[in-house]
């Protein structure tokens, strides 16, 4: 398996790997372990990632996991649950920079950076996210806060899309 794979290839599949494994158990940090199918139904879709990180594979263990974080953990704001979303992110990195070319083909140190940097920013958001709920946890919903967060998030979005624009050259 391992024979023409470059060194940081290897690690990156690894990472994929991991990930979503790390993801699903991180519930069991809660005192809700996850049954034996349930983990073995991650790992055969994890190895089926990692060996084709651009295949719709990673869609659904990601997909998987999440699901079981919504119906195991109703409440849903344990602090191992930006635990998961660093295996997910991480997995999530690791495939996109493993999709970009043969197993045999060595990284590229500018496109990993940029890369980091991008997971280390979404990564970022994970812990916000889960202290600004677990501030709001008791507190009755505002009219139109949905709106509001949408309205936000919409802002988010042009913001960053003018800050980092797409580079057109091709």
């Amino acid at each position: 398996m391992t024979r023409g794979f470059a060194a940081g290839q290897l690690v990156l599949r690894l990472l994929v790997l991991l990930g979503p494994l790390v993801a699903l158990l991180a519930t069991g940090l809660v005192g809700v372990v996850p049954a034996g199918w349930l983990v073995a139904l991650v790992a055969v879709l994890s190895v089926a990632f990692a060996a084709m990180p651009d295949s719709p594979f990673g869609t659904a263990v990601m997909l998987v996991v999440l699901a079981w974080w919504g119906i195991s953990l109703r409440d849903g704001l344990h602090p191992e649950a930006v635990l998961a979303a660093a295996g997910l992110v991480t997995a999530h990195v690791a495939a996109v920079l493993a999709s970009y070319g043969p197993g045999s083909m060595p990284l590229d140190r500018g496109v990993v950076r940029l890369w980091a940097a991008r997971g280390a920013a979404v990564l970022l958001a994970a812990p916000t996210v889960w202290v600004v709920a677990a501030l709001l946890r008791d507190q009755p919903e505002a009219p139109g806060i949905w709106v509001a967060g949408l309205a936000a998030a919409c802002a988010a979005t042009l913001v960053a899309a003018v800050a980092f624009p797409l580079d057109r050259r091709s």
